[in-house]
């Protein structure tokens, strides 16, 4: 069924169709058709960071980035959700097209530029959430904020969403805001997570409930890069890290016509990209709770993950292409290899 659906929306412009996919599943959600189509959530329970997950499958942040979404979403069989990226005002994002579909590598490059509605509004959507599993919050800059001023738009993030996130993701590595990448080295991060470390800690000690905090970095680093990036989250006592966001890089898909267009690559040509850095970081923060993300299309590519060193994985161009089933299909890999006497 999703083969004929998919053959259907992938006539339409990237942009439009993923509108009408979330309108559809909206509209079946109410009807109580998303849990006949998909089934019951696989129940394979894991706790990280303090926080009780209902299995091991995630939707990454950019698909629902107003939590418009969550209950029709979560009724998919995802263990945890992340909404966002959220800023602090609204803002539209960059000019369209910005969304593009590279069907032969599975693959798509996208542009938005942390279009949004704006923090107040997703707080208010997520006030209304019925979904029972874990909720994370992706936090980022307003593209007219200048970099030097990045920590005030951070702060104000969190501080709106501290009290509806089960967690709480600050992305420092989008390629479509201008000079956001840069916030990933050296005294720049130090001098961006230190603050944020320190009023996350304000606000759990305020209403007795600590929420982790977490970064989301990029796949377009080396080693010594990975590992300085390390050092700083374990300076600055993150509690998790996102691994990875999307590439700048090209090499896997030269050859499609719309390879050049600019913006973040996702989907299968990431998916190893993202497992070196997960092996770096395994490396150099041997016990930190670690999100993977990038690239899976199977439950062999989700238990890949894993065994890179991830704790529990997050789809979002694989549910695009592979459909609904997908989520399924991890969640009940994941916990027959954690199952098994010798994983």
């Amino acid at each position: 069924m999703y083969d004929l659906a998919r053959s259907l929306l992938f006539r339409l412009d990237p942009e439009t169709s993923h509108g009408m996919a979330l309108s559809t599943l909206e509209a079946l959600h109410r009807v109580g058709g998303v849990n006949r189509l998909v089934g019951p959530r696989v129940n394979d329970s894991v706790t990280l960071m303090g926080l009780t997950f209902p299995n091991r499958v995630g939707l990454a942040a950019g698909l629902d980035k107003n939590a418009q979404h969550l209950n029709a979403l979560g009724a998919l069989g995802f263990g945890f959700i992340e909404v966002g990226t959220v800023t602090p005002k609204p803002q539209p994002g960059n000019p369209k097209p910005r969304l593009f579909r590279l069907a032969e590598h599975e693959a798509i490059i996208n542009r938005f530029g942390f279009n949004n509605q704006g923090v107040a509004s997703l707080v208010e959507q997520v006030k209304k959430r019925r979904f029972d599993g874990i909720i994370g919050i992706n936090i980022g800059k307003n593209l007219t904020t200048n970099v030097d001023n990045a920590l005030d738009d951070y702060l104000v993030c969190l501080d709106a969403v501290h009290p509806v996130a089960d967690y709480i993701a600050v992305n420092i590595s989008s390629p479509n805001t201008p000079g956001l990448r840069t916030l990933q080295f050296g005294e720049q991060l130090d001098a961006l997570l230190g603050p944020i470390r320190e009023r996350a800690a304000a606000l759990d000690k305020e209403r007795g409930q600590k929420v982790p905090l977490l970064v989301k970095i990029a796949p377009d680093m080396e080693e010594d890069e990975v590992a300085l990036v390390a050092k700083s989250i374990e300076r600055n006592r993150l509690d998790g890290v996102i691994a990875t966001n999307t590439t700048v890089a090209r090499d896997a898909v030269q050859q499609d016509p719309q390879a050049q267009e600019a913006g973040g690559l996702s989907g299968k040509p990431v998916f190893e990209a993202s497992n070196r850095i997960i092996r770096l970081l395994r490396k150099h923060l041997p016990t930190m709770p670690i999100i993977g993300v990038g690239g899976i299309d199977s439950g062999e590519a989700a238990q890949a993950k894993i065994d890179a060193g991830a704790n529990v994985v997050q789809l979002y161009s694989g549910l695009i292409y592979r459909g609904p089933k997908l989520v399924s299909e991890c969640a009940e890999a994941l916990k027959v290899q954690a199952a098994s006497p010798n994983s």
